[in-house]
């Protein structure tokens, strides 16, 4: 694992921990609390206390800042009420059932559930592998993909496999760029349009589904940025958030939004042969950039998946800190 990766894992779980004490400072005065003692807070501390006093600091600042809206838009956090408010850090294996909550915020006296994403200075959907077994099909839209499409990923990924095999560096591969991320991408492209021309609908709800990784959940997207800015992007695609609490309405409110119904148009983006643009009815757009996430030469690539174009009552909130 490169060394960037590992700082930005660590950066990351530690963000997840100073999420949860700025929980207990914001709610230990309004109602009784109750964190769930597992191994994926442990895990959190761990890395919170790996990292120095000043990060952590602005670590806390950065979700005091966030918690304070998403307060502002759930008021059923710090309704009147004797009942506990329940604080769980999931297992990142969770992730593989489609469920990318990072944190769970529970009452159960009223059966009332929300979650958060979690993300420290990045906002990308995913981070997809393509290998020469890895079906992307059947992962992304439980649809198995074309004996076609691995017989022509396979010559691409052998070759890699020789240049892994003597301990090559992803910078020593002569002209990379046109004899394997380009062909991959053609190869992921073909595919891709292949299973939607066959399945059409299915493919555009499974695909959102997946991105997003609600898992039938609705959840909030809470991002630390360099700018001394918290981002909160609610995703309410089932209409579960944002909801009244017993004497009291979201100070700040939002709508569900529109989800694409249709794919219009997968191609490179202009000028690149890393990126996949993927273009959907109102007005969603997706970017697809591959790269190698390693200095060694590894069988597999890896997709940075990004929203870059979306409805314009997708609502996000911008908080200084």
């Amino acid at each position: 694992m490169a060394i960037s990766t590992i700082n930005s894992t660590i950066m990351g779980k530690a963000y997840e921990f100073a999420c949860i004490k700025a929980f207990e400072t914001l709610l230990i005065k309004i109602r009784p609390l109750e964190i769930i003692n597992n191994r994926s807070l442990l895990i959190a501390q761990e890395r919170y206390n790996e990292i120095s006093d000043s990060e952590q600091k602005e670590m806390l600042k950065s979700a005091l800042a966030g918690l304070e809206i998403i307060i502002k838009m759930e008021p059923k956090i710090i309704e009147d009420g004797k009942d506990k408010l329940v604080l769980e850090l999931q297992a990142d294996t969770i992730a593989e059932n489609g469920d990318i909550r990072d944190i769970l915020i529970i009452r159960r006296s009223i059966e009332w559930e929300i979650g958060i994403s979690v993300k420290h200075n990045h906002a990308a959907l995913k981070h997809s592998r393509l290998s020469p077994t890895l079906d992307f099909g059947n992962v992304w839209f439980g649809i198995k993909s074309s004996g076609v499409y691995f017989n022509e990923i396979k010559p691409i990924f052998d070759t890699l496999r020789i240049f892994k095999d003597n301990g090559a560096l992803w910078s020593e591969i002569p002209n990379k760029y046109d004899t394997i991320y380009v062909p991959i991408l053609n190869a992921f492209k073909r595919e891709f349009d292949s299973l939607y021309e066959k399945h059409k609908k299915g493919i555009t709800e499974k695909l959102i589904m997946y991105l997003l990784g609600s898992n039938g959940k609705d959840y909030y997207k809470m991002m630390h940025c360099k700018n001394n800015k918290t981002k909160i992007q609610p995703f309410n695609l089932f209409g579960t958030l944002n909801q009244k609490a017993a004497n009291k309405n979201p100070s700040i409110t939002f709508d569900k939004f529109p989800l694409p119904t249709k794919i219009k148009d997968l191609s490179f983006k202009e000028n690149s042969k890393t990126t996949l643009h993927l273009t959907m009815n109102n007005c969603w757009v997706i970017s697809f950039r591959i790269h190698s996430a390693a200095s060694h030469v590894e069988t597999s690539l890896k997709f940075d998946i990004q929203l870059i174009g979306q409805p314009a009552n997708i609502f996000c909130y911008e908080a200084a800190w």
